[in-house]
């Protein structure tokens, strides 16, 4: 008999390769021989050289990222796949940011060309109109009404132009004109015509209707900006906030998840679902705290678009400027007798011009072709091949999933079969370590709820700083555009408390202002304003030289205040028993 077979402990030997071989355990030798072909297809297939791909399993001890058991993967292979792992991360956020980059993008285009185009249309059709009508007294004061549609341009394009100043300075130069119009028995000089604009406000010659369109083209304009560039915003916030470098933890967790397996030698499994969160979650921390601003920012948008849909439209504003304009006009004829008399009365007594016989403002303007209002299919019509309802409905519904974007980003992705197994597959998925359940649970939102992130290290003490910049961006559009709801522009409200465009407005409306919507109740202001508290801005008028109550005659000249005491208004009216001073501006 042979000597090993009597040996004692020949019989264990047996006994243990009888084990192994019943239990289908790899030996070391084993493992290491194990082939790695299907690691390298893949490895090729992404571009990248097998030069220093093993054919087989060898030791991981070299691994600093994936688990150090046998692996297929060399050094440079792991480093090559971690920056992999990080590109494929930045194409899946830009892929599923992509619909709010094209909506922001898309729709600011479309509103910006719309909008401009009203405007050029406005303007067109009122020179058209205008022309038809006035003729050569349009003609020749053409600059006035040319200069109120540069201004309204410059406002909407971002200017610091305000609204109300532009509509002011417009009816003090329309006043003069028409005022010259309806008197041409007289010689009026600039002095003179600057009194009466300055005392327009008292006189109202065109009576409410200044006030009226103030109302409604300050709503709808102010709108129609803080819509498009609260879109142009959103625009440049997604571009920001999606343009992120993954740092080191990231990129460990990134690589972990979505390349070991690969490095082990199953690149069909994927990680699991909640694994695939928690990776997610921390890379993306700082983009959750977005959320709560974005999610206002986008409600904010909506809200607007729904003004500009009813009250605030803009299509009716610019519809209404010539008509409204005319109309104005209109009334100024109608009332000529008493608002001249008044004039003359409070600048004085104006000189006859040259060759003409002194006749009454009712005379004179009796022969001359009568101003009128604009029938329906006179008014310009929609702008950019489409109207403005249609733009409001196709971004309300483009809106409406915006919410919780940045929260939702980890699970969109995560949802993706590609970048992950499904929730359903929880036990041949890869858990981080090899396949199998994982056990930990998925961490909360934002920053600070990724302080047991058990696979992303984040500091939490640490917030982004261009996260930060981001929210105050956020924030501060959002409040513009709930400014701009109650018809009030930010960019104003402190120079011009109770004017048309600083908001004092957004309690009026009249029945015909918004034609076509039927009653509309203004929106609840949990804090009224006091009216007492917040005067209104007066008139702004140009003193050059002094008050053009004073002019004597209209010839220009100013009385020394040696002569004669400067009189204000308040003063003549306080003194009705002084029988040399006429009644002025009753």
């Amino acid at each position: 008999m042979d000597a090993r077979l009597s040996s004692p402990g020949y019989p264990l030997l047996v006994l243990l390769c009888t084990v192994a071989a019943l239990s289908g355990a790899r030996s070391p030798v084993a493992a290491a021989g194990r082939s790695c072909a299907e690691t390298r297809q893949v490895y090729a297939v992404k571009g990248y050289g097998t030069d220093t791909a093993p054919l087989t399993q060898i030791s991981g001890e070299h691994l600093r990222l994936c688990p150090q058991d046998y692996t297929c993967c060399s050094s440079q292979m792991e480093e090559t796949l971690a920056l992999q792992s990080e590109r494929d991360f930045l194409k899946a956020i830009e892929d599923n940011s992509q619909f709010l980059l094209t909506t922001f993008t898309q729709r600011h285009r479309r509103f910006d060309e719309f909008f401009r185009e009203l405007i050029d249309l406005s303007e067109k059709s009122m020179n058209q109109m205008f022309t038809k009508t006035y003729g050569r007294l349009f003609t020749q004061n053409a600059h006035v009404f040319q200069e109120l549609f540069v201004e309204m341009r410059r406002y909407y394009s971002g200017g610091s132009v305000s609204l109300a100043e532009v509509l002011s300075d417009f009816w003090s130069r329309l006043v003069e004109r028409v005022f010259s119009l309806v008197n041409p028995q007289y010689q009026f000089s600039e002095d003179y015509l600057e009194c009466v604009s300055k005392h327009a406000e008292q006189l109202q010659p065109f009576g409410d209707v200044p006030r009226k369109l103030r109302v409604q083209v300050s709503r709808a304009f102010i709108a129609a900006r803080a819509l498009s560039q609260g879109l142009a915003t959103g625009r440049d916030i997604v571009n920001k906030a999606t343009k992120l470098t993954a740092d080191s933890e990231c990129v460990r967790g990134l690589m972990r998840q979505w390349y070991c397996p690969l490095c082990r030698g199953m690149p069909s499994l994927r990680p699991c679902h909640s694994l695939c969160l928690n990776v997610m979650k921390g890379c993306l921390a700082n983009q959750a705290d977005l959320d709560t601003e974005w999610n206002s920012f986008i409600d904010a948008l909506y809200q607007v678009s729904e003004k500009l849909e009813g009250p605030f439209n803009m299509e009716l504003a610019a519809d209404s400027i010539s008509v409204k304009v005319s109309e104005a006009i209109m009334h100024m004829q109608e009332n000529s007798v008493t608002i001249s008399t008044k004039v003359f009365q409070g600048c004085g007594s104006p000189r006859p011009a040259p060759g003409r016989s002194k006749r009454s403002p009712k005379e004179s303007g009796g022969n001359r072709r009568p101003f009128r209002t604009y029938s329906p299919e006179e008014k310009p019509t929609t702008a950019a091949g489409t109207n403005l309802d249609r733009l409001v409905t196709e971004l309300k519904e483009r809106l409406r999933p915006m919410r919780g974007f940045w929260v939702s980003l980890p699970h969109t992705i995560c949802n993706d079969e590609k970048m992950a197994a499904d929730v359903t597959n929880e036990d041949r998925c890869w858990n981080g370590q090899t396949r199998g359940r994982y056990l930990p649970d998925v961490t909360g939102d934002g920053l600070v709820s990724q302080i047991n992130n058990p696979e992303v290290e984040v500091d939490i003490a640490r917030p982004d700083v261009r996260t930060r910049q981001l929210i105050m961006e956020l924030r501060v559009v959002t409040n513009k555009l709930r400014h701009a709801q109650s018809g009030q522009d930010m960019d104003f409200m402190d120079s011009e408390e109770g004017s048309g465009s600083g908001g004092g407005d957004h309690g009026e409306r009249y029945n015909d202002d918004w034609p076509g919507y039927g009653p509309y109740s203004p929106p609840y202001n949990k804090h009224p304003r006091n009216p007492a508290s917040n005067p209104a801005k007066p008139p702004r008028v140009r003193e050059r030289n002094g008050s053009k109550w004073n002019r004597n005659n209209g010839n220009g000249r100013v009385r020394s205040a040696a002569s004669r005491p400067t009189l204000s208004l308040v003063s003549l009216l306080c003194l009705p028993f002084v029988v040399t001073v006429a009644p002025m501006w009753r």
